[in-house]
């Protein structure tokens, strides 16, 4: 009863299911129901002892975080009778076969697959992974079970991988949609180093290249999917929706519409016009300064980075404000000095983040700052992901209106550096700083949390006020 309710949902999951090719790639948009798909697609040869697949992350933590990979394969495997082995990060059915989950880290852990033989590679999240990483594992994907091997493999867009160029034939050149007459078609090719010679049939490439043979030849297709797509995912979290509509305008055009042409650039980020200028932020906000450091004085000829610490606050509806941008060209001492009589006047309720650098010289520098402003809630952040994917945050909120700035000197230069994010020249500090400040506001303290500091805060001050005040 079980296995009968276990099948592909209508649309692109069961033409991804249903493909003849060697190497089938699905997905180019987020909620399609990409990584379930991959999932069922081993389902088919349980019955075969000799069977073996291997499910790929670049990455064991993604296979392993809450709600990932291991947590659906749980529920799915399980309810098949297979046996989870929680080291080993497999799982057995009855009939000997295997479904088990790797990664591919480094470039050089692909090494560790040498003598594997795996009738069925699967790649979650494909431009995740190295062009070399791909097509070596393909000298793995070899079996005696009796199954032809092949590959499978889903994707979110991105312009500017391998990926892109090699299912370009499937996208439109001048929208980076996919094209819907191409969807599911098979195309042929063979790669002779590190061009792939493509044909519309196996045998056109054979009777055109001499050095060809049929056995080289592999079969390829591409099959998109989006959100709406997965109706499961639909009626179970109508939110998710609007989740991709509330990203910035390049993450949804990629994570919503597919997108393989969309990149990075500059005014696609920030405009000005995202901004109201108002003559004062509301009363009695949560706030937080954001630095973003440098430590060099400017010279005749120079430019260098700017020290920048970002005062943003939060109301109750969700809405921000930048509060003050205070920018600084100067020594480590004059930084220092910047920073602590800053906080002297922001006051102890304000929060303080600071960025940490990798590395010893980071965390000594983090250490030496925080005992400068021992009293003020002060939290380090090693900084992780490039400087467009942080912003990606404060880009979504800016684009709704939902960013308000307070009026003052360093306006103009504020806006003028998120217009021109990211930057071919020029500087990002600002940037930086911004996306430090939304990124802090809306992952608040551990703990008691920054609610609680305040309110014990307040509560002093309101103590030590009666007391003053007493006869």
């Amino acid at each position: 009863m079980a296995a009968a309710q276990i099948r592909p949902q209508l649309g692109p999951q069961e033409r991804f299911l249903a493909t003849p090719a060697d190497i089938a790639i699905y997905g180019g948009a987020a909620g399609g129901g990409k990584s379930y798909g991959l999932l069922l697609e081993p389902l088919r040869h349980i019955a075969n002892k000799k069977f073996g697949a291997v499910i790929f992350r670049r990455q064991m933590t993604d296979v392993l975080k809450e709600g990932g990979l291991w947590d659906v394969s749980g529920e799915l495997y399980g309810s098949l009778g297979a046996k989870s082995n929680q080291q080993q990060h497999n799982y057995t059915f009855g009939s000997g076969a295997r479904i088990g989950f790797g990664h591919l880290e480094h470039e050089k852990t692909k090494y560790d697959w040498q003598g594997g033989q795996i009738a069925l590679l699967l790649f979650d999240e494909l431009t995740h992974f190295t062009k070399t990483q791909f097509f070596y594992m393909l000298s793995r994907n070899r079996s005696t079970s009796g199954v032809k091997p092949y590959v499978r493999a889903t994707t979110n867009p991105d312009a500017d991988s391998w990926v892109a160029e090699f299912i370009s034939w499937w996208i439109d050149p001048d929208t980076g949609l996919p094209i819907p007459e191409r969807d599911g078609v098979l195309r042929y090719f063979v790669r002779r180093g590190e061009t792939f010679i493509w044909g519309d049939t196996a045998q056109e490439l054979v009777d055109s290249h001499p050095d060809v043979k049929l056995n080289e030849v592999k079969s390829v297709t591409f099959i998109a999917s989006n959100i709406h797509d997965n109706k499961i995912l639909l009626e179970k979290d109508p939110g998710y929706l609007g989740n991709l509509k509330a990203q910035n305008l390049v993450d949804r055009e990629r994570l919503l519409g597919g997108n393989w042409k969309i990149r990075p650039s500059a005014g696609l980020y920030f405009k000005r016009s995202y901004f109201e200028v108002i003559e004062a932020a509301p009363a009695g906000l949560l706030a937080v300064r954001s630095w973003d450091l440098a430590a060099t004085e400017k010279k005749e000829g120079t430019d260098p980075d700017w020290t920048v610490g970002l005062k943003l606050s939060r109301d109750s509806k969700g809405t921000f404000y930048v509060e003050h941008v205070e920018r600084l060209q100067g020594s480590p001492r004059a930084v220092e000095t910047a920073i602590c009589n800053i906080a002297a006047s922001d006051g102890k309720t304000v929060r303080i983040r600071l960025p940490q650098d990798p590395g010893q010289a980071g965390k000594s520098q983090s250490a030496y700052l925080v005992s400068l402003l021992a009293g003020y809630i002060v939290t380090t952040e090693r900084e992780t992901g490039d400087k467009v994917t942080r912003a990606g945050a404060a880009s979504s909120q800016a684009e709704v209106g939902n960013i308000k700035v307070v009026r003052g000197v360093w306006n103009e230069v504020f806006f003028s550096e998120l217009e021109n994010f990211p930057p071919t020249k020029g500087h990002d500090d600002q940037v930086d700083a911004l996306s430090g400040a939304v990124n802090t506001i809306l992952q608040p303290v551990p703990g008691a949390g920054w609610m609680g500091f305040i309110e014990s805060q307040a509560a002093q001050a309101q103590k030590s006020t009666e007391k003053t005040n007493q006869p």
